[in-house]
């Protein structure tokens, strides 16, 4: 009976499990990490973005993403869109092409991969005959034309990737109809580039890399007109109305040619240099109403730059880093005027408004550079007030007047994703000192605001240098773009820690060199000083000298802070090291802070030190090194790690025979026990760093005795200690004129001196306080002050429960398995069920240094759920992680991605976004399309079931359709033919 009550319980649990805790990653924000291609989709108005990974991406308007992956890890080295259609090609650096799809499934559009093709050539051909170089999707919809690194074009049909070998042009075929003298003077090279006529789809342009450019005709397979550039080839684009062809040139220059039925003589080419006679660092790459390059090389080396000159307005773009490609979004009815140039370079995609005066960029909702400046540290708040969000965004547009104000111009795709729930921040410290919020709360991580703590300080930077104008006058007329800059002026600038309250709009952030602001949001522009309060941690400990960087110089002039979070305190450390730990109690008016030295309070209202505790071991040398010390203590780092093992050797050898038999009995029993456990290993208290402050944490909870609840304060160190303070708060009407006091009142040291990671009291209902301010606006229920209780000590290996006040151990949890666990974050998040609104649970998650997520109930302290989420040897993710109160989580998956994960079953952000196939009168794709946008599912259905087709006579009924199609019937008059063309592409 007992059992069968017991099995039932676990049924239950397990079905509770189900409603409360899943797995998802779902989307990643930020800019792709090492692009390498860029595609874009007039007809779609989807911009996609290959990378070096293999990744390929595409966005629409805000919220409409996707991501796929190529199975070969292999770069993207070019994206090409299939006109008027839902599919798109990618070529990889192994010289393979791949075939992605948006097909429709229940309602919305997935990215699928529905192809691959590798160019075989004839037996014993060197790779360079099928190595493609250049990749043009016709207009037809239905053929790709691959040009090589041999010199031949290769034509293939789509979605089949089947080589038509009698469309094929061959180098010799191009070659036979060119005049001897070009052919004697050099060689053809490879196929630098293929371009379509606009007006007539059977006529391409082949251009080779030593500079001759053949006009092609599919339809009668010949030549029909030859360009005999004499430098090497670049770019080929023909304008709209197909009467010239523009070409770029290695030298800098581009050259305009005039197309018609006989071949252009040299003296007929039109040559512009537009930065004169120089050698060039970068060739002009395109030509529309924009180039890249065209610089000398000896006085602009260091430049990226993109050209943009339209009637008397000339204009070098400056970006940030290396360019990649470019395109120009036209407006109108026959898309011919233009209206935005986007330009993907490595480090961010860079819009600007073509169609307003100065030509502004364009803010971009998704794609932000998130490592402008390298993200130091990141902290997540949850469901912030109407009031205060819509303070932060006031704030955020008055930075931005500098931007256009045009709508974003890549618009394709529906959002049908629902609101969000809530409205989140995400608020990234960065190292040139900057704290950066964003929207978290939907698909896009849109910025909202940008706080920069540097004017506090004397830096090496000057505030009125202004980068982004050239000198009047100058040539070539510079203008700086994009914001990414990776360089800081003083690495001491750097953000560690941050903490906000979102009820009173209370801001502290914590930096590099021991330094503590505390910041208020203010609608107004306010002049002031801001006095630092030193404090020394060592509290005057002889034997000490620091030897890592000197503190900050805060400036003693009155400084203007704009609209928005305005420090008002400031807290100094000495020794100025890296803030470790940091907490904001605003009912309180009091923040805590912890370094490698140990920790202190701050009352912000009064702006007087309240307490410093010095946790330094008399042995711990390094931690007055400084992690910003010019020469690191290498060697006494390993002196000290052989000191350690040669130690453990002495000792092994002092036990006697039966002491060691006794612990490796012991052992085996404690396996025996908890067979998936292994004993925790107790750390030496000569470890270095064992008094760094790892958490800091307030509670109103019982510390003296059972029946009066008093301010607290929580620190645990490196060392496995835990220090509890107990504080004196005077009544509200004398709050400004009363000190703040604290005396000790708890110490407890771990037996293992694990390190202390988390903190956390239950209440007499064993759920954890709320927040400051939380009751007080109604947003949570009283914590239970009638029943005892608990103080959860989280350590990096074990989870233990004491009892307050008398501080007794109750229960523990070992996480510490076999292969190794070390807890590397953990909070507090609130899950709530998926079928009954009313019902939801407390856990703590836990990221391990395995990369594994588990979630623990509480007050039982039982393992619920483990889900592997990060890989354990990246462990810049493991670091970087932050979690939300609802069961989310963000970690850096690159310098410039943020993953986002989810272990709640109701909350879950991910793109939901349906693309239709465009509307195009005259065109084959039309005439395949459905109407309630799922054409794409309907087309490929039939392509996988007739792909299926193993027949040997069906197989040659659809060849012979295909041979009497193309023989008959012009290339450009297949749509006239719906029944065969339908025919050909479904094969």
């Amino acid at each position: 009976m007992k059992r069968f009550r017991r099995h039932g319980q676990e049924s239950q649990r397990d079905r509770l499990k189900q409603e409360l805790f899943q797995f998802n990653k779902a989307i990643e924000h930020g800019f792709p990490h090492q692009p390498s291609a860029l595609g874009y989709s007039p007809s779609l108005q989807l911009l996609a973005i290959g990378t070096r990974s293999g990744a390929i991406k595409l966005y629409g308007a805000p919220g409409v993403e996707f991501m796929g992956l190529h199975d070969e890890n292999a770069a993207v080295t070019q994206v090409h869109f299939m006109p008027h259609q839902v599919e798109l090609v990618t070529l990889l650096d192994d010289n393979s092409l791949h075939m992605w799809t948006l097909r429709g499934h229940k309602g919305l559009s997935e990215l699928l991969e529905i192809g691959r093709f590798t160019l075989t050539g004839p037996p014993g051909a060197p790779p360079s005959v099928t190595r493609v170089t250049a990749v043009l999707a016709h207009t037809s919809g239905e053929l790709l034309l691959l040009g090589t690194e041999g010199g031949h074009v290769f034509i293939v049909e789509v979605p089949g990737f089947r080589e038509l070998e009698e469309r094929n042009i061959s180098l010799d075929q191009v070659a036979a109809s060119v005049p001897d003298d070009y052919i004697g003077r050099r060689n053809l090279e490879h196929v630098e580039a293929l371009q379509e006529n606009p007006i007539n789809p059977n006529q391409v342009v082949i251009g080779y890399g030593r500079g001759l450019m053949v006009i092609w005709d599919l339809e009668k397979r010949c030549a029909i007109q030859h360009i005999p550039a004499t430098q090497q080839l670049e770019s080929v684009w023909w304008t709209e109305d197909g009467s010239y062809i523009l070409s770029s040139h290695s030298d800098g220059s581009y050259c305009r040619w005039m197309v018609g039925g006989e071949d252009v003589n040299d003296e007929e080419e039109k040559s512009d240099i537009p930065y004169g006679h120089f050698p060039c660092k970068l060739p002009s790459v395109k030509v529309v109403l924009a180039f890249s390059g065209g610089m000398p090389r000896a006085s602009y080396g260091d430049r990226h730059c993109i050209t943009v000159i339209h009637s008397k307005t000339h204009v070098a773009l400056d970006f940030t880093s290396r360019i990649i490609d470019f395109f120009v979004i036209r407006d109108g009815l026959q898309h011919t005027d233009p209206s935005a140039l986007v330009v993907l370079v490595e480090e961010e995609l860079v819009v600007i408004d073509l169609q307003t005066d100065c030509w502004p960029v364009i803010q971009t909702p998704y794609l932000v550079p998130l490592h402008s400046s390298a993200i130091t540290c990141s902290h997540h708040v949850s469901a912030i007030p109407l009031k205060l969000w819509e303070r932060v965004i006031a704030a955020g547009e008055l930075q931005n007047t500098h931007y256009s104000k045009k709508p974003w111009p890549i618009t394709g795709g529906q959002n049908l994703a629902p609101d969000p729930p809530q409205r989140d921040l995400l608020l990234t410290g960065h190292e040139d000192g900057t704290v950066h919020f964003w929207d978290a709360s939907g698909v896009c991580l849109y910025p909202l605001y940008k706080l920069s703590t540097a004017g506090v300080f004397h830096t090496d930077a000057d505030p009125n240098d202004n980068m982004n104008q050239g000198a009047e006058g100058e040539w070539p007329p510079f203008r700086k773009v994009g914001c990414f800059d990776p360089y800081s002026d003083d690495p001491r600038l750097g953000i560690q820690k941050i903490h906000l309250c979102k009820y009173s709009g209370y801001l502290t952030v914590a930096g590099t060199a021991g330094q503590i602001l505390v910041l208020e949001l203010n609608d107004e522009a306010a002049e002031q000083t801001v006095e630092a309060k030193v404090v020394d941690l060592l509290q005057g400990q002889e034997g000490f000298r620091w030897k890592g960087h000197t503190r900050l110089d805060v400036r003693e002039e009155p400084v203007l802070f704009p609209p928005g979070f305005q420090p008002f305190a400031l807290v100094q450390c000495q020794p100025p090291a890296v803030v470790t730990a940091l907490t904001l109690h605003s009912e309180w008016k009091l923040v805590a802070f912890g370094t490698s030295h140990g920790f202190g309070l701050y009352d912000y209202q009064q702006k007087n030190t309240v307490l410093i505790k010095c946790t330094l071991n008399p042995s711990d040398q390094l931690a007055m090194e400084g992690p910003l010390s010019r020469v690191k203590s290498i060697k006494k780092s390993l002196r000290q790690s052989f000191r350690r093992i040669r130690r453990s050797r002495v000792s092994l050898r002092k036990h006697h025979l039966q002491e060691a038999n006794a612990r490796l009995e012991a052992e085996l029993a404690e396996m025996e026990l908890a067979p998936v456990q292994r004993k925790i290993e107790a750390r030496s208290s000569d470890d270095s760093f064992t008094g760094l402050v790892r958490t800091l944490y307030f509670a109103d909870t019982f510390l003296s005795d059972s029946s009066h609840n008093t301010p607290s304060l929580w620190a645990g160190t490196n060392g496995g200690c835990v220090f509890a303070y107990m504080l004196r708060l005077p009544p509200v009407e004398h709050r400004a004129d009363e000190p703040v006091t604290a005396q000790p009142a708890k110490e407890i040291q771990l037996m293992h001196r694990a390190p202390v990671v988390g903190i956390v009291v239950l209440d007499g209902h064993g759920a954890p306080l709320p927040e400051p301010l939380e009751v007080a606006h109604d947003l949570a229920r009283s914590p239970d002050m009638q029943g005892s209780h608990q103080l959860l000590v989280i350590s990096e290996e074990q989870f233990k429960v004491f009892t307050l006040p008398k501080v007794s151990a109750k229960m523990k949890l070992k996480l510490t398995a076999v292969d190794g666990s070390r807890v590397r974050r953990v909070g507090v998040a609130w899950f709530c069920s998926s079928r009954t609104e009313d019902y939801g649970e407390s856990g703590l998650v836990v990221l391990t240094n395995q990369g594994d997520v588990h979630v623990v109930s509480l007050p039982h302290v039982k393992m619920q759920v483990q889900y592997p989420c990060i890989r354990r040897e990246d462990v810049s993710g493991i670091a970087s992680c932050v979690f939300t109160k609802h069961g989310q989580g963000f970690y850096l998956i690159s310098p410039s991605e943020f993953e986002r994960f989810s272990l709640s079953t109701c909350y879950l952000v991910e793109p939901r976004c349906l693309v239709e196939a465009p509307l195009h009168s005259g065109s084959s794709s039309q005439r395949r399309s459905q109407p309630d946008g799922a054409s794409s599912t309907h087309r490929y259905t039939q392509l996988e079931l007739r792909m299926q087709v193993k027949s040997l006579s069906e197989a040659s009924k659809r060849l012979s359709c295909m041979s009497v199609c193309t023989k008959h019937h012009p290339l450009h008059d297949l749509s006239n033919f719906p029944l065969i063309s339908a025919s050909c592409i479904l094969m």
